[in-house]
C-alpha cells in the first residue's frame, strides 16, 4: 500500500517538475537545498529568488517574437514591468536588467523611477506608462518627469479631467494614452470598470479635447483587463471590443501606435496548473492583425504590463510546524511558527492558493491537516489546496520537525502585508533573504532584511518616546 508523502505526491501530479525536485526525501525548489536554508537561516523565512525574474521575462519576450514572426506582424513589443506587484529595489535591478519598460501607479512610483534612472538601471529611452487616478501629487511628479526630459513618459487618461490638470504642470508638448473602461465578468458586483473612459466615449473625447490640441499627443490606447488575459469567452469579447475602438480611433489619430493589453498572465499555483502562454499570444496577435488589415489600418505596437508574472514566481516563504493540536474526531490542527495574515495576506484576504509542499520528511506517511496561524484571529488559517479540497501533509512526529513551504508568493504579499510595519496581534514580519546565481551557476544567498524584534515594533507604537 502507498502511503508516503512521496507516493501521494507522484500519485496526484506528474512530478518531479522543472522547479521542483527531491533530495533523497527533502524537496528542492530550482535546484536549491530548502533543508539547508532551514538550517542556516531558520524560520519562518521568506526567499526571493532573483533568477527567476529574468527567465519570465524572457519567456515572454521570445513568446511575442515568435507569434510576431509566426503572424508576420510589422510592429514592436514592449515588456513593461507593473511596480504595483513589489516595488523592491532588489526586484527592480534584476528586472530592469532585461531591457524592459515600466508601468507606474500613484504618486511615489515616480520617486522610485528618478532614483532608477539616477543610478542608470533606465535611461530616456524607457517608457514609463502612468497608470492610475492621477491627482496633484502624482500629476506634480508625473510632470516634473516630463519637464526633465523624459519624453518617453506616457501619463494614460483615466478621466476627463486630468488632461487639463496635466496641461498646466507640463512645459510643452506631450505623448498621452487613453484607458477603456472595460466591462467586468459578469459575476462581479459592478458592470464597469471604475478606471478609465467608456468604449462608446472615446473617440468623441479624442475630437472634443485632444484631436486640434498642439500640445498632446495621443500614443497609446490602453485595454485592462482586471482578471488577467484568459482563455475565456468574456476576454475575447471584450479584446474584440478593445479591437475595434483602437481601429475607429486610428482612422481619426494619425499618431495613435501603440495598444496596451493591460492584464496579466496567470501564474503557476499548483503542481497541477495548465496554460498555454504561447497559443493565447498568437491568438491575441492574430485577431488584432486580421482585425487592422481588414479595416486598413497599420497594426499597433504591443505594450504589456506583467506584474505577477514577472515576479509571482520568484518568491517563497517556510515555515515549521510547532504543534499539533486534535480539536474533534476529524480535524487535526498543524501550528505554524507564524500568521498567515501577517506573511501571506492574500490566503486570508481573497482565498488565494498558492503552490503547498512538505519541505522535508517525503518518505514518511501522511495525514490529513488543517494549517493554523498563530494569530487568535478566528480566519488566520490555510485548509485546502486548489485542486485537492484538502492538505495532506506527513504526519506530525513532536520528535522530528516537519517543514512546509509556499511557493510562487512573490507578488503583493509584503506590500499588502505591511511590510515594516505593525501585523495582527503584532506577530513579528519573518526573516527574508535573496538567492542569486554566478555566472558559473553558483548559488549565493544573502539576508535582505532580519525578522522583526520586539524593539522595531515597541518604536512603530511610540514607546521609545520620551
Amino acid at each position: 500500500m502507498n502511503t508516503k508523502y512521496s507516493d501521494l505526491i507522484n500519485q496526484t501530479y506528474y512530478f518531479p517538475q522543472e522547479e521542483f525536485t527531491l533530495n533523497k526525501d527533502n524537496l528542492k525548489f530550482h535546484n536549491i537545498d530548502l533543508m539547508k536554508l532551514v538550517e542556516e537561516y531558520g524560520t519562518p523565512l521568506k526567499f526571493t529568488y532573483l533568477p527567476q525574474i529574468s527567465n519570465n521575462i524572457n519567456k515572454a519576450k521570445n513568446w511575442f517574437r515568435k507569434s510576431m514572426e509566426k503572424n508576420k506582424y510589422e510592429a514592436k513589443y514592449y515588456y513593461c514591468y507593473c511596480t504595483k506587484s513589489s516595488h523592491f529595489e532588489f526586484i527592480m535591478n534584476e528586472a530592469f536588467k532585461n531591457n524592459i519598460h515600466v508601468e507606474t501607479s500613484s504618486a511615489f512610483d515616480i520617486n522610485i523611477v528618478e532614483n532608477l534612472m539616477a543610478n542608470g538601471k533606465i535611461n530616456k529611452s524607457t517608457y514609463v506608462i502612468c497608470n492610475g487616478f492621477k491627482r496633484d501629487q502624482y500629476i506634480e511628479n508625473i510632470a516634473r518627469l516630463i519637464n526633465n526630459g523624459h519624453k518617453n513618459t506616457i501619463p494614460i487618461i483615466d478621466n476627463y479631467e486630468e488632461l487639463d490638470l496635466l496641461q498646466a504642470e507640463i512645459n510643452g508638448k506631450f505623448k498621452i494614452g487613453i484607458r477603456i473602461a472595460a466591462e467586468e465578468e459578469p459575476k462581479f458586483e459592478f458592470y464597469t470598470s471604475r478606471l478609465g473612459i467608456g468604449y462608446k466615449n472615446i473617440v468623441s473625447f479624442y475630437k472634443k479635447q485632444i484631436q486640434d490640441n498642439d500640445k498632446l499627443e495621443l500614443k497609446m490606447l490602453h485595454f485592462f483587463i482586471n482578471t488577467g488575459i484568459n482563455d475565456t469567452a468574456y476576454y475575447w469579447n471584450e479584446l474584440v471590443k478593445c479591437i475595434k475602438v483602437y481601429i475607429a480611433l486610428k482612422k481619426e489619430c494619425p499618431t495613435l501606435d501603440g495598444l496596451n493589453i493591460g492584464g496579466g498572465f496567470p501564474i503557476k499555483n499548483s503542481l497541477a496548473f495548465e496554460y498555454d502562454y504561447q497559443y493565447m499570444i498568437d491568438e491575441i496577435i492574430n485577431q488584432i492583425k486580421i482585425a487592422c488589415d481588414e479595416a486598413e489600418v497599420d497594426v499597433p505596437n504591443i505594450f504589456t504590463e506583467f506584474g505577477s508574472f514577472t515576479v509571482g514566481e520568484s518568491g517563497g516563504a517556510i515555515y515549521q510546524i510547532l504543534y499539533q493540536k486534535q480539536q474533534n474526531d476529524r480535524e487535526k490542527w498543524n501550528m505554524i511558527d507564524s500568521s498567515f495574515i501577517t506573511t501571506l495576506p492574500d490566503t486570508w484576504a481573497i482565498n488565494k492558493r498558492f503552490i503547498m509542499l512538505a519541505i522535508n520528511r517525503w518518505n514518511e506517511t501522511y495525514e490529513r491537516v488543517l494549517l493554523g496561524g498563530l494569530t487568535c484571529d478566528s480566519d488566520d488559517y490555510y485548509n485546502s489546496e486548489q485542486n485537492m479540497n484538502a492538505i495532506y501533509l506527513p504526519k506530525y512526529n513532536k520528535e522530528k520537525p516537519l517543514y512546509i513551504g509556499f511557493f510562487n508568493t512573490g507578488a503583493y504579499q509584503e506590500t499588502i502585508g505591511g511590510y515594516g510595519g505593525l501585523h495582527h496581534c503584532l506577530i513579528p514580519q519573518p526573516k527574508h533573504i535573496l538567492i542569486n546565481r554566478d555566472e558559473n551557476g553558483i548559488i549565493a544567498t544573502e539576508v535582505f532584511s532580519e525578522q522583526q524584534t520586539a524593539d522595531d515594533v515597541l518604536k512603530i507604537l511610540g514607546y521609545d518616546k520620551k
